[in-house]
C-alpha cells in the first residue's frame, strides 16, 4: 500500500509540474499574441499618421505650384524674384499655419536649382548629381511625395511646374522629420528616424549625425536615454518580428521607403512603460495621433475615401481648398484660374460641391 501510495504522489507531482509548465507556456504565449496584437494596432496608426504627412504635403505642393508670380520669374529667369516670392510664402506658412519646417525650392527643367526660399547663394547650381530620384522624372512628369535622401534626409513633394501645356520647371516643397517626430512625442512614441548608412556619401548636412545600429539617426529632437537603451537590444530578433519587449519598453521597427518605394532605412518608435500602458488602454479606441485637428481629420479620411470628393479632379479640389490659406498676394491669379474652372462646372455639380462642404462643417462640429 505504502508503494502504491508513493507511486501515486510521484504521478500526481509530475502531472503537477507538467500543467505548472503548461500554464507559464501559454501565459507566455498569450502574452506574446498580446504584444503582436499592440504593435500591430500602433504600427497601423503610425502609418496612417505617416500617410497623411505625405498626403498633406502633396495637396500644398500642387497649390503652389499653380503660382502665378513663381511662373512669371522663372520663364523669365529671375532668380532674384524667385528667392523672394519662396522666402515670402514660407514665411506667411510658418507664421499662420500647422507647417512649421517649410523649405520651398525651385529647379529648371535641368535639375539646376532657380531658387530657394532659405538662401539664393546656391542658384544655378546642379541637383542630378547626388538626387538620383530625380532622373525619373525626366519622362515620368507625375507628382511624387516621400522621404528622399539628399544632402539630409527629409520628406519632400517634387512638382512638375506647367505653363499652360509647357513644362518650365519643378517646384520641391521640404519638411525635416523632426515635425513629425514631434506629433509621435506628444502621443508618448519616441521617433528614430533612420536612414542607411550608405547614402552618406551624398548627405553633406549628417556627416555629425549618430548612429544607432548600422543606421544613421536623421531626426535631432529624438531621446538620448532610449537610444542608449535602444543600443543594446537584440536588432537581429526586432529586425525578424519586428517588435522587441524589454524592461517593459517596446520597440517597434518599420521599413523607411522613398517616393519610388525603394527601402531607403527604418523606422524605430519606442514606447516607454507608461504609454504602453496607455496605449494597451486605447486599443479599442481609434487612430489616436492622426487627430491633429478637426479639419486635418475630416480631409484625411475624405482623402481616402474619394480623393477628389464632389470636384472633377484632385487638382480642381486642392486649388480650391488651398485658397483661403494662401496670403491676398498668392491668391490674385489662383482666384481667376479657380473663377475660370468653376465656369465650367453644371448648376448639379456645383450644388454637390456646396452640400459636401456643407457636410464638412457639420462634421467638424462633431469630433473631438
Amino acid at each position: 500500500m505504502k508503494h502504491i501510495s508513493k507511486l501515486y504522489l510521484i504521478i500526481i507531482f509530475i502531472a503537477l509540474l507538467g500543467l505548472s509548465f503548461s500554464v507559464l507556456f501559454f501565459a507566455k504565449e498569450s502574452h506574446n499574441d498580446k504584444l503582436q496584437e499592440l504593435s500591430r494596432y500602433i504600427v497601423d496608426d503610425f502609418q496612417k499618421g505617416l500617410a497623411y504627412e505625405k498626403a498633406d504635403l502633396l495637396s500644398f505642393s500642387l497649390a503652389l505650384s499653380e503660382d502665378g508670380a513663381l511662373k512669371n520669374a522663372l520663364t523669365s529667369e529671375n532668380e532674384q524674384d524667385g528667392y523672394e516670392i519662396l522666402s515670402g510664402i514660407a514665411k506667411r506658412f510658418k507664421e499662420y499655419t500647422h507647417i512649421k519646417s517649410l523649405r520651398l525650392q525651385v529647379l529648371d527643367n535641368d535639375f539646376f536649382i532657380f531658387a530657394q526660399s532659405w538662401g539664393n547663394a546656391s542658384a544655378g547650381l546642379p541637383m542630378w548629381w547626388f538626387r538620383d530620384d530625380l532622373k525619373k522624372l525626366k519622362y515620368d512628369k507625375r507628382p511624387k511625395v516621400g522621404m528622399e535622401t539628399g544632402r539630409r534626409l527629409t520628406f519632400k513633394a517634387t512638382i512638375p511646374i506647367r505653363n499652360g501645356k509647357e513644362y518650365i520647371g519643378y517646384l520641391e516643397v521640404i519638411k525635416f522629420v523632426d515635425e513629425f517626430s514631434k506629433k509621435l512625442h506628444q502621443e508618448g512614441i519616441e521617433l528614430f528616424a533612420l536612414m542607411d548608412r550608405k547614402y552618406l556619401e551624398h548627405a553633406s548636412l549628417m556627416k555629425d549625425f549618430p548612429f544607432l545600429n548600422e543606421y544613421v539617426i536623421a531626426n535631432k529632437n529624438f531621446n538620448k536615454k532610449l537610444k542608449f537603451k535602444a543600443d543594446f537590444i537584440d536588432w537581429e530578433v526586432l529586425k525578424n518580428i519586428g517588435y522587441y519587449y524589454r524592461e517593459k519598453i517596446l520597440y517597434l521597427l518599420e521599413p523607411m521607403y522613398n517616393g519610388e518605394q525603394q527601402e531607403i532605412g527604418k523606422y524605430l518608435m519606442v514606447l516607454p512603460p507608461e504609454s504602453v500602458m496607455q496605449y494597451k488602454k486605447r486599443y479599442q479606441d481609434n487612430s489616436s495621433f492622426t487627430r491633429l485637428n478637426d479639419a486635418d481629420l475630416y480631409r484625411v479620411v475624405k482623402l481616402w475615401e474619394h480623393p477628389s470628393g464632389s470636384y472633377r479632379t484632385t487638382k480642381d479640389k486642392n486649388l480650391i481648398e488651398w485658397l483661403p490659406k494662401l496670403h491676398q498676394e498668392d491668391k490674385i491669379s489662383l482666384e481667376k484660374e479657380a473663377k475660370a474652372m468653376l465656369n465650367t462646372y453644371s448648376k448639379d455639380e456645383l450644388i454637390d460641391i456646396i452640400i459636401e462642404s456643407e457636410h464638412k462643417n457639420k462634421k467638424i462640429g462633431r469630433i473631438e
